[in-house]
């Protein structure tokens, strides 16, 4: 029997149409949503225009209290590298925030929907190993080009001109494909469960951000993280707590267990043993796990969004921040999953495959579970994801525009006011044409979940030669242009040629989309690409000299008077070739722990039986409560002087005449202790605190 649609020939003719627990105003229903929608349209407005706007003057309050209580600096360099000063707390913030798209809320769900409790640890662990390798990256950033402000600044001064115009093409592709994937999902949620047009929303969400982040710039995306990160928590909190703890017809992992046991005779997943949803052996879902791993290595690797949070981080904050942020993360999909996406299985509901596809499981959930209270926060849910991505991808893509095509081919004597102009112009540019690009998605009727296993396609074969441009003084610039561009072609003509076979020669939206032709094309992508780049290389190999990747921009940033008040370039000194071994094998501890041993011995539990399947509920539980606390706590004990400062009214100004001193200075904030004449000296920013 198909568990391809809710109301399947199989299923009709078994007369198991009816809602298996009693639930009975789902009996004979074969889509959940249908023509209806929870929520009022009005509503659905307020959510994308008003909240919006909440939301903006909240966070440009928050920047205007780290301004003046906190010191930060107000000028072209905060705006694309925020100061080179972000502490810990808020870069891993930061890279739950944009490591959380729609797809992470909601195609998470889908496929624990489909294929169990597989789906979620796949999901959860095959994007979160990359978030912990780029650490490796992110503190060679720090260790050999400490300068930069995008990652083809390395690629240009590495490989010169022609690949710099390459990976450009890599580079913007990705942000193309994230930002629409991030307003496919929220659109698409949005106008299911309001009925808000689905194309006005497409251009809303991504302009509902625009202000704040023109205003201020990278550093703004840091602090709005926080409020949005702290949002999807709270909510994702609510939703597993109620599941699994309050709801009626659920509320214990034992029942949903029992469910999902019931539902594997009615609706069994197709090559998982037993058809059960309760078991990691599962062939879609190892499937699924390699796609996910493949293509998620390039969202993280090409994206300039991830090099810029390396960029803004301060050298000790590198290395901790994307270790702590991709463990955080890693809760988000799995929990999420494991509660929302396992209980529209365990519950029966209605939930036809177009309506999965597009992303609608957690909120059909949520609108069962709380009625129109629920389908509210799953939408406000979704809208922060989607929000907080999208001002990332916004700012990316005004740093590759502003320094890697006005400054790089255009006027390579702009001065830093130029850039800033330029960056704020592209921030709103690029707000509006991702509406274009997620409008045009519509109209191919392409949808969420074929998005997201086609991006590796595309992107996969840059991934290896954009690591080895930071990491292999070998790799020659023949070597990467010649992997990347026939690794894409040929991972296109693979991804077509699988698809025309298996389907005797269709090829179309649906058999494209298909698990084997998407697993050939990102195999091809990822694997051919690096092993050509590695072959190239031995046949024409560099011999690059790190010390000129040391010496970019420096210049630049002294002639115009940027970075030397830097805290970022005074941090005390921290040993960095230590840092990288730690990272190295902390990293790839945690990759293989969650990636190999995790699921080997999941499989020696077979279906798992009730106990094995409430630990596992427990686990996904009790993750999620922590990463909640470290993503909602840990910036704000970050930001204690800022916050000391701002409860006694202690403005700081800032000290112009270091300003302009030698970047070696000693950095200090001067906070003045209640009931002392002594200051403390702390590393957050040039200020000297004054009464106002």
């Amino acid at each position: 029997m198909s568990q391809e649609n809710y109301c399947s020939f199989a299923r009709i003719a078994a007369r198991q149409t009816d809602n298996q627990f009693g639930i009975t105003k789902y009996d004979g229903q074969c889509s959940f949503f249908g023509s209806d929608v929870p929520l009022p349209e009005g509503l659905g407005w307020f959510i994308v225009v008003g909240l919006g706007a909440i939301f903006t003057v909240f966070s440009t309050v928050l920047m205007w209290v780290d301004r003046k209580y906190g010191g930060v600096q107000d000028d072209e360099l905060d705006f694309n590298t925020a100061g080179r000063s972000v502490k810990t707390g808020l870069v891993a913030c930061d890279i739950v925030s944009k490591w959380t798209w729609a797809a992470t809320l909601l195609q998470s769900s889908n496929v624990a929907f489909k294929y169990g409790v597989s789906g979620p640890l796949w999901y959860a662990a095959g994007a979160t190993i990359q978030v912990l390798l780029f650490a490796i990256l992110a503190v060679e950033v720090k260790r050999k080009a400490p300068n930069i402000h995008t990652v083809l600044e390395i690629i240009k001064c590495r490989w010169g001109r022609a690949a710099h115009i390459v990976f450009l093409f890599f580079c913007l592709a990705t942000n193309v494909i994230v930002t629409s994937m991030l307003i496919l999902g929220g659109a698409a949620v949005i106008n299911a469960l309001t009925g808000v047009d689905l194309y006005a929303a497409s251009f809303l969400i991504p302009i509902s951000v625009v202000y704040y982040t023109a205003m201020g710039g990278l550093r703004a995306t840091f602090i709005a993280s926080w409020c949005h990160v702290a949002v999807i928590y709270l909510a994702l909190c609510i939703f597993t707590l109620t599941i699994y703890g309050t709801d009626a017809d659920l509320g214990s992992p034992a029942q949903v267990y029992r469910n999902l046991r019931v539902m594997e005779r009615v609706v069994p997943v197709k090559d998982n043993r037993g058809g059960s949803y309760v078991t990691m052996f599962s062939k879609s879902g190892i499937i699924f796990g390699i796609i996910n791993i493949i293509g998620n290595f390039g969202t993280v690797f090409v994206d300039q969004a991830y090099w810029q949070s390396a960029i803004a981080a301060r050298p000790s904050a590198t290395y901790k921040g994307y270790l702590l942020g991709g463990l955080c993360w890693f809760a988000v999909p799995f929990t999420m999953a494991t509660s929302l996406g396992l209980a529209g299985r365990a519950l029966d509901l209605p939930i036809n495959l177009a309506e999965a596809e597009e992303g609608l499981v957690p909120p059909a959930v949520a609108t069962h579970l709380m009625g129109k209270g629920g389908a509210f926060l799953i939408t406000f849910q979704v809208f922060m994801a989607i929000t907080s991505s999208a001002s990332a991808e916004q700012i990316a893509v005004s740093s590759l525009i502003a320094f890697d095509v006005y400054r790089e081919y255009i006027n390579p004597k702009a001065t830093p006011r130029q850039i800033l102009v330029l960056s704020r112009v592209m921030v709103g540019i690029w707000a509006v044409l991702s509406g274009v690009c997620a409008v045009i998605l519509f109209q191919f009727e392409l949808a969420l979940g074929w998005v997201y296993l086609f991006m590796g396609v595309i992107i996969g074969s840059a991934v290896f030669p954009v690591a080895a441009a930071i990491m292999w003084k070998k790799c020659s610039a023949r070597a990467a242009i010649i992997s990347s561009v026939a690794g894409l072609c040929l991972a296109v003509m693979t991804w077509l040629i699988t698809a025309a076979k298996l389907n005797d020669g269709e090829v179309s939206v649906a058999t494209t989309g298909q698990d084997y032709p998407m697993l050939a094309g990102n195999l091809v992508a990822l694997v051919f690409g690096s092993i050509l780049c590695i072959v190239l290389t031995y046949i024409w190999p560099d011999d690059f000299d790190w010390d000129r990747l040391r010496q970019l921009d420096k210049d630049y940033e002294r002639r115009h008077v940027l970075g030397a008040h830097s805290p970022g370039h005074m941090e005390p000194d921290i040993n960095l070739d230590e840092a990288l071994v730690w990272t190295c094998k902390v990293g790839s501890a945690l990759a293989f722990l969650l990636i190999v041993a995790w699921p080997v011995l999941a499989l020696a539990a077979g279906i798992f039986p009730e106990t094995y399947f409430t630990f596992w509920v427990i686990v996904a539980i009790v993750w999620g409560l922590c990463a909640t606390l470290c993503c909602i706590l840990l910036p704000v004990w970050d930001a204690r002087a800022t916050v000391w400062n701002l409860l006694h009214h202690r403005p700081v100004i800032q000290d112009h005449g270091k300003k302009h001193g030698s970047a070696s200075s000693e950095l200090s904030e001067r906070l003045v202790m209640p009931g002392s004449n002594r200051t403390a000296a702390t590393n957050d920013s040039l200020a000297v605190p004054i009464r106002a």
